[in-house]
């Protein structure tokens, strides 16, 4: 019969496992599948926000206004703030992992690929159907991929590793994070709205309402898993 990790987790059950031993916790193509679902889900919630036009993320008000002041394209833009933001874990101590790879070179190419198909609607309805539905999936794929425990993404790990660190919900933090980044993309010139406010208060409960049913139960890791973090 299998154990559930003991290491130290957030309150919402996720582990805090180094690389080789996330690999090693079981149920690995379940978690792969999960992890790439996840993240092209991501990429499309994205899009449905900039193209609802009624408000991005506070992380792509980030990007959008950073994408302003650099001649390149957004998703090259998410992908060197994703580098910077895996500096911010170093103090926290929150281990990397395939997930981390992942998120830090896939994202902003899926966010093209979505903006790529997705025109801006006319009628307001839509639009506004658009930035609902792109909290929601966010939230449903921030779920998935970070539940899959293969390590998440530079953005949700500075989440993750401030809730375990603090004993904070991943609701309080996500929330705290989402506005604090807004902040800065107003001052760099990004584009707000009311969809911005709707994602930065709404994001983190739904979030943390999926965590509860998306979250892998893995394996306790062996003596020899453990070692090959040393």
């Amino acid at each position: 019969m299998n154990t559930p990790v003991k290491s130290t987790t957030s309150p919402a059950g996720l582990a805090n496992l180094g690389p080789w031993a996330q690999l090693k916790a079981g149920r690995l193509p379940e978690r792969l599948l999960r992890l790439m679902l996840g993240l092209w889900l991501y990429g499309l919630a994205i899009a449905l926000m900039i193209r609802g036009g009624l408000g991005a993320s506070p992380w792509d008000v980030f990007h959008l206004g950073l994408a302003q002041h650099a001649p390149i394209s957004f998703g090259l833009v998410m992908v060197v703030t994703a580098v910077g933001v895996l500096l911010a874990w170093i103090p926290l101590r929150q281990m990397p992992g395939l997930g981390t790879v992942a998120n830090t070179l896939l994202l902003g190419p899926f966010a093209d690929m979505n903006l790529a198909l997705l025109a801006t609607p006319d009628h307001l309805a839509l639009r506004t159907g658009y930035m609902l539905g792109g909290v929601l999936v966010c939230a449903l794929a921030t779920a998935l991929y970070v539940g899959a425990q293969l390590g998440p993404g530079p953005r949700d790990g500075l989440m993750t590793g401030l809730a375990r660190r603090t004993g904070w919900s991943i609701r309080r933090v996500r929330t705290v994070i989402e506005v604090a980044v807004l902040a800065v993309g107003v001052l760099l010139g990004g584009t707000v709205g009311v969809g911005t406010v709707v994602f930065a208060l709404g994001v983190g409960p739904a979030t943390q309402f999926f965590l509860r049913y998306l979250v892998v139960r893995l394996d306790a890791p062996t003596p020899a898993a453990l070692s090959g973090d040393a």
